[in-house]
């Protein structure tokens, strides 16, 4: 995160006493990434952070693999996987490769009756249906409709939805995101070009500290295998914090599209980078205004990367009979382009109402048997005239 932001309370200096109003010390916690080079934070605890009671179990939640080497493009209907109540349970891996996993979720419940930690992967989750809050042990986060949450990993978390039907699309990545670079000077500031700012950010807020002794549940995935823990205190205990790494949001409807006399490339969209992917963000904006121009993308080779674009909300005008919730796949390989028609339909329009999602992969993705079961199975037909 490009920001400094702090909440509670913490010493002047780091790495010095910092005592209680009744008597002892807070704990002290570096919460980082990328060892001692990343981005950081340092927590203050009423309790030692690692005191673990017990551990239950663990078991594999690693997605089964249908087609491990893909060139055929694809088109997941993600408004038919069926909504469990569980959060984690609901949570279904689509695509895959040794860098990310893109997945879709429909949970119906508040994570309540445990808390979860990714200890591989910064996670981004997509609101695409649902409102509520994201609780986590360095502040609460409130979201809604068009709200990407980024969630570093190693974070402990909860989610309150005030919804039953909740739709989201999420990422989980093995390298950290960053907003990219081009937006910022050396220092990190978004710069006046950039198509979003600081004050658009949602930080933490709502610090909440616990100081109770128990038996705490939390689920930690790491390396494709779920541990259940049992910690002797609750994991919301920090009094205060400061630094670089923290979950934030960002809405989708604050980004604002970059547009020209003739269409302008997908990097125009583009909202977070990491070092394998970067997501892309394509909202409502004015069509090119050149005199002959064509608002529809022009056909491209996919040699580079697979592009993963998740449909939200409006008519998308480069395909045909797309709806909310839909994942198309491009693999890397072959070209794409628009639909049959959606070029000349395009000619004339003045501006798009479209929301979605895009995330292009430098490595080739992997198919799941949970996709497979959301797939048309046609998709890759749909440019025959």
């Amino acid at each position: 995160m490009p920001l400094y932001h702090k909440l509670g309370k913490f010493p002047q200096k780091r790495h010095t006493q910092f005592e209680k109003p009744t008597g002892g010390l807070y704990y002290e916690q570096l919460f980082g990434t990328e060892g001692f080079h990343g981005h950081s934070s340092l927590l203050y605890h009423v309790h030692r952070p690692t005191q673990v009671k017990e551990i239950l179990k663990s078991y594999s939640v690693e997605p089964k693999i249908a087609i491990g080497k893909n060139i055929k493009s694809l088109l997941l209907k993600g408004f038919e996987l069926k909504p469990e109540n569980d959060f984690l349970d609901s949570r279904k891996a689509m695509l895959i490769n040794k860098d990310c996993i893109i997945g879709l979720a429909a949970p119906r419940q508040s994570l309540r009756s445990y808390f979860y930690k990714n200890a591989d992967a910064d996670e981004m989750i997509f609101i695409h249906k649902g409102k509520g809050k994201l609780r986590t042990m360095m502040g609460n986060i409130s979201f809604e409709y068009g709200d990407y949450l980024i969630i570093p990993r190693g974070m402990i978390y909860q989610i309150d939805f005030e919804t039953s039907e909740n739709r989201l699309f999420y990422v989980e990545s093995f390298a950290p995101f960053y907003t990219p670079k081009r937006y910022k000077n050396e220092s990190g500031q978004h710069l006046e070009h950039s198509p979003f700012c600081e004050r658009d950010f949602i930080l933490p807020t709502e610090l909440e500290t616990h100081d109770e002794k128990g038996d705490f549940l939390i689920k930690i995935k790491k390396e494709g295998m779920m541990h259940e823990f049992v910690y002797a205190t609750h994991p919301f205990d920090v009094v205060g914090w400061d630094g670089y790494n923290f979950p934030y949001g960002f809405s989708i409807h604050n980004f604002e599209p970059i547009t020209g006399r003739v269409h302008q490339p997908p990097p125009v969209h583009q909202t977070f980078e990491t070092s394998t992917f970067v997501v892309c963000s394509f909202v409502p904006r004015l069509y090119d205004y050149h005199p002959k121009s064509i608002p529809a993308p022009y056909n491209h080779s996919n040699i580079d990367s697979d592009e993963v674009l998740y449909y939200v909300d409006g008519d998308f005008m480069s395909r045909n009979n797309i709806e909310q919730g839909h994942i198309t796949l491009h693999p890397k390989g072959i070209p794409h382009g628009p639909a049959p028609g959606a070029m000349e339909r395009s000619i004339g329009h003045t501006e798009t109402h479209e929301l979605a999602v895009m995330v292009d992969t430098f490595r080739p993705l992997m198919v799941t048997e949970e996709a497979m079961g959301l797939d048309d199975g046609q998709y890759y037909k749909s440019w025959v005239e």
